[in-house]
């Protein structure tokens, strides 16, 4: 029998409880559910539900279930039987077999409702934190990119089309803030995550002088929950937690367009590793970018995770309902995947080879100092507007020509103004515009060493 069914008259239908059963994914949460539980024991025994003796027959009881569980989930052994319904009543179950009738007592003062709220509230702070090792590593490594490359010159691009040339340690430095941004961004979640729901009961609070506080320090929670109603019926930490995961699948996926495009003969600005590529079934010269691919392609499942959450969330009435039930598959698949594609693609990216000297041939084409030409005329007193379409004048000339704006002669350059003059050559030439950059956070190698430094000084502080 249920623990639940002492009102009804009659069994439920083997419809309903395949319909109902979430044990076939929530036994994920069967470590953060025995830690919850027996934080719970110990509070009980401190405010005298129970003894001392059978605070510690709960607690044993709960330690070999858990390590049963782990073994058997480790084999892959997760078929449980849906008569449970989830992992917290299983546990449950598993708790009175193995103890007898003192295992009825432990869920005294709370509801599944609250308990549920607390294992997944644990899972998030555990996953988070792993994640941000993860991102933590992918950061390191491009600080290490950033510097190894400081020197080595790229087009940089706008629309597609070849823009101004910078450094590819400063290319590299891009991703660097992205993914500080993200986790900073996981930082924040765990302000509103590590809250502690347990003692909330099903909505309204418990009949019992709870000892909260202890709970909290138990379980590792910054603060407590305020309001019980709130406390089960708030799903935004994973909801704030799925956007984040997003937001970063987004970054890797930009990262993973890029090179793609980069791998490619137009481009031929990287090559993959063959340990992260494919080749084709009917083409034996392919050499495919599968793993960047993919990164892209999950980033939709990531993003679908996030929408379907805020859709069942969307019209619930308080408190708790079984929509509810839904957070959990689209949070573990988000987990599962951005844990999977922050491995791999670090991977990917640390036997990525870049391709320096097709990147700078590259920038010395698509006349990339034209900016330069102008701001050149600008030093010499012409309004920036007039400058900018003498230098549109004179790139329609090297394109009708096909000449290089560095390839005509200073005779030519006069025609279109006599502000022009020998030293033009300087500030034409690729070191000259990229070392031109002169603002705070530009692409110059004074900038770019000082940003990867001040880079290595933040994540000195993560340690």
């Amino acid at each position: 029998m249920k623990a639940w069914q002492g009102r009804f008259i009659s069994g439920s239908s083997d419809l309903l409880e395949k319909f109902n059963a979430s044990i076939g994914f929530d036994y994920k949460l069967f470590s953060q559910d025995i830690k919850g539980s027996m934080a719970h024991s110990t509070m009980l025994a401190e405010i005298g539900i129970l003894t001392a003796k059978e605070c510690e027959a709960i607690q044993n009881g709960l330690a070999e279930i858990e390590f049963d569980l782990k073994k058997v989930i480790e084999e892959g052994k997760t078929d449980f039987d849906i008569k449970y319904e989830d992992i917290h009543m299983m546990i449950e179950s598993l708790l009175i077999d193995k103890i007898g009738d003192i295992g009825k007592k432990l869920h005294t003062a709370r509801s599944r409702n609250d308990q549920v709220a607390v294992d997944l509230r644990l899972y998030v702070v555990h996953k988070v934190t792993e994640i941000q090792n993860q991102t933590a590593s992918l950061m390191k490594l491009l600080l290490e990119l950033s510097e190894a490359y400081v020197d080595d010159i790229l087009p940089g691009y706008t629309h597609l089309q070849r823009a101004q040339p910078i450094r590819l340690g400063f290319h590299l430095m891009t991703y660097y803030q992205m993914f500080k941004r993200d986790y900073e961004r996981l930082t924040d979640t765990l302000k509103r995550t590590s809250v502690l729901p347990l003692g909330s009961g099903a909505l309204a609070g418990v009949n019992y002088k709870t000892n909260r506080e202890l709970l909290k320090n138990l379980l590792d929670f910054n603060e407590i929950s305020e309001h019980a109603m709130d406390a089960v019926s708030d799903r935004d930490f994973v909801i704030e937690f799925n956007s984040v995961v997003a937001i970063m699948m987004m970054h890797l996926s930009r990262f993973s367009e890029e090179l793609i495009l980069w791998s490619s003969s137009e481009y031929a600005f990287v090559e993959i590793s063959d340990a992260y590529t494919t080749g084709s079934s009917i083409m034996p010269q392919k050499k495919n970018p599968d793993v960047a691919e993919l990164v892209r392609g999950k980033t939709g499942r990531v993003y679908g995770n996030l929408m379907s959450i805020l859709t069942v969330m969307k019209g619930l009435p308080l408190a708790y309902n079984k929509d509810m039930q839904e957070d959990k598959e689209g949070l573990f698949d988000s987990v599962e995947t951005i844990q999977m594609c922050l491995e791999v693609f670090t991977a990917m990216l640390s036997e990525t080879r870049f391709n320096t000297v097709e990147m700078n041939k590259a920038a010395k084409q698509g006349f990339l100092n034209a900016t330069d030409l102008a701001d050149y005329l600008v030093m010499k007193g012409l309004p920036f507007r007039e400058c900018h379409h003498i230098t549109g004048s004179i790139v329609k000339i090297c394109v009708q020509t096909g000449c290089a704006i560095e390839d005509l002669s200073l005779s030519q350059l006069k025609q279109f103004s006599a502000l022009f003059d020998s030293d033009v050559y300087k500030h034409l030439e690729l070191s000259s515009v990229v070392e031109a950059k002169k603002s705070y956070g530009s692409t110059s190698k004074e900038s770019t060493l000082e940003m990867i430094h001040k880079a290595k000084t933040y994540m000195d502080q993560l340690v």
